[in-house]
């Protein structure tokens, strides 16, 4: 059970420590069931932290956002640790971007929170489209319980749980440094039946339903800036010299846009599902990213995000891997 007062007491113990530059959690939006990233710096801060079903945003993101400024002659780096709060899907960003050295291990403080899913916000505003005043939420006894303006009503948690939380098997952070309350229970049980609806079309049924999808995709690029994966300073989706992809809004730029994403993320999406979360034109871009998974876990039985010692797919090697594939 999710327990604010000693949340808010480690927070405040953590922050304070001289090795600790700020900590990254979330707090109160300011309006509806919308909640926002909170950074830090003070004890004082801390009464502000919170952690719900509404806490979506995977705050692992903005581990690789740091600024790095230019350090005066004499001067030595800024090497204090970043603390940063994590659900399961959240602690495989970070082991991730470890395996990837995207983060040094002696630089971030994992605070780990056992999570019972959080919701899909879509879900929810269908059901209740006209919340202007902050919501709180609250898991309790398998139930998904809201503090709405006209009074607490609760659901099923399948019932307004994010598609990702249906099938998670990692609800507990797999790497922290300190566990805020006990262990949850696994739900998730992966068959991947999103996937294999689409493996069971022919080839002119799946690409026109790609093609009515991806059509409507503006370019916005919010599934890249969003993803705790995608942290390239210099990303080969915007190059102009060379081209590697034209800007042009159409079905052809789009689906290479895409495909390029996916391909990029092949052994390294940790299914935190936010790439969908925040596409306005609604997207299903975990289907995509959820086919290339399957494929490497089947083919090579990976799974990224889990052990900080192991080495990306791309560069692991065993004398026993499929050769089938070379011509």
């Amino acid at each position: 059970m999710v327990d604010l007062e000693k949340l808010r007491n480690a927070a405040k113990e953590i922050v304070s420590q001289d090795d600790v530059k700020y900590l990254i959690g979330w707090r109160d939006g300011t309006f509806g069931f919308r909640i926002s990233p909170h950074f830090m710096e003070s004890p004082e801060e801390a009464d502000k932290l919170i952690f719900s079903p509404l806490c979506t945003n995977n705050l692992a993101t903005y581990l690789t956002m740091a600024e790095k400024l230019p350090i005066p002659r004499g001067e030595e780096p800024d090497r204090r640790k970043v603390a940063v709060m994590v659900k399961g899907c959240d602690s495989r960003a970070v082991v991730q971007q470890l395996v990837e050295q995207g983060t040094n291990r002696e630089e971030v403080y994992i605070i780990g929170c056992p999570c019972e899913g959080v919701v899909d916000i879509k879900k929810i505003e269908k059901k209740f489209p006209d919340v202007l005043e902050s919501v709180e939420a609250r898991w309790e006894n398998g139930q998904i319980v809201l503090k709405l303006p006209g009074g607490e009503q609760s659901f099923p948690r399948e019932e307004v749980l994010a598609q990702k939380c249906l099938t998670c098997r990692y609800p507990n952070p797999v790497l922290a440094d300190t566990v805020l309350w006990d262990e949850v229970e696994v739900l998730g049980v992966e068959e991947y039946e999103d996937v294999k609806e689409l493996e069971g079309m022919d080839s002119k049924e799946r690409w026109a339903y790609w093609q009515d999808k991806i059509s409507n995709c503006i370019r916005c690029y919010s599934c890249r800036n969003v993803c705790p994966m995608c942290y390239c300073e210099d990303c080969v989706l915007e190059r102009l010299n060379p081209t590697w992809m034209f800007r042009s809004v159409n079905v052809a730029e789009n689906t290479a846009y895409q495909l390029a994403r996916a391909f990029h993320l092949a052994g390294r999406c940790i299914e935190c599902g936010e790439c969908e979360r925040v596409c306005p034109v609604d997207i299903p871009l975990m289907k995509l990213n959820r086919k290339l998974y399957k494929e490497v876990q089947e083919d090579f039985q990976f799974e990224p995000g889990l052990d900080p010692e192991s080495k990306p797919l791309q560069a692991s090697y065993r004398p026993d891997d499929k050769e089938d594939f070379i011509l």
